[in-house]
């Protein structure tokens, strides 16, 4: 049996294809999504009298890293769009280090949104925890320094429209080299507008991903598409509550998650 791969710059193109060279009852094997485009792998279909070859498919190989935990070793940049969920996904991971006798610092860059300081100003007295508010590179850099060997620092970022040429380029000049940066991107987006979203901060130096709100997403597709432009799944969103709900995104969890919750 032989396969045959076709490139589109969409699903419906790619199928015309399939089906113009193979017939109506092609059959699709194997589907992958391009920076351009998809590609496609079909075959006509068996004939009545059977086919004594089998059906050879390659893996698809990797788009993205594999899973990780999320690294502390380094500074530690929550970055994505307005209203993500990057304080909450702070406060979080700031709850869990200090419960674990390793209190972090914590910083924000955000000074100009109305109550950003103030909202983790008040997270980090309650914590016990070294809170800075740093706006510039320099500032920033500087409140780094600051934290002690081995201790985790935590960046609250302000939010980023990463389609702004000016809005990416800022953020990118404040944070690039410093640390591991993290898209935190709300689930249940569109693939489209989700893998759109995660190539942007890519771009500026995203490695990681942390979803959002999987305690209420119906829908996976956004969250794996963004998985697959590059970025490695590492911990999700999955309560409102500060002092709890980041789980760790494995495979099982991903498998439970798609059972549960059907696309």
């Amino acid at each position: 049996m032989k396969l045959n791969t076709f490139r589109a710059a969409n699903m419906p193109a790619a199928m015309a294809q399939l089906r113009a060279a193979l017939g109506e009852h092609a059959v699709l094997l194997q589907t992958r999504e391009l920076r351009e485009g998809v590609e496609i792998t079909g075959a006509s279909p068996p004939s009545e009298a059977g086919d004594d070859e089998p059906w050879m498919i390659e893996p698809e190989p990797s788009t993205g890293p594999a899973l990780a935990s999320l690294p502390l070793d380094q500074p530690l940049f929550l970055v994505g769009t307005p209203g993500a969920g990057k304080t909450l996904s702070c406060v979080k991971l700031a709850t869990r280090e200090v419960l674990a006798h390793r209190p972090p610092l914590i910083i924000t860059t955000d000074a100009a949104r109305a109550g950003a300081v103030e909202q983790l100003a008040a997270f980090a007295r309650v914590l016990g925890v070294v809170f800075a508010v740093a706006t510039t590179r320099n500032a920033l850099t500087k409140a780094i320094a600051r934290a002690a060997p081995g201790q985790a620092v935590l960046v609250d970022t302000a939010g980023c429209n990463p389609f702004d040429p000016s809005a990416a380029k800022a953020l990118a000049s404040l944070i690039h080299g410093l640390g591991n940066i993290v898209l935190v991107q709300a689930a249940g987006l569109c693939a489209q507008e989700a893998r759109e979203e995660a190539r942007a901060f890519l771009a500026l130096g995203a490695t990681l991903l942390l979803p959002t709100r999987l305690d209420v997403a119906r829908r996976m597709a956004g969250t794996l598409a963004a998985a697959r432009a590059g970025l490695a799944m590492t911990e999700a969103g999955t309560s409102a509550d500060p002092g709890l709900g980041l789980t760790p995104i494995t495979p099982a969890f991903l498998a439970a998650r798609l059972r549960g919750r059907p696309e």
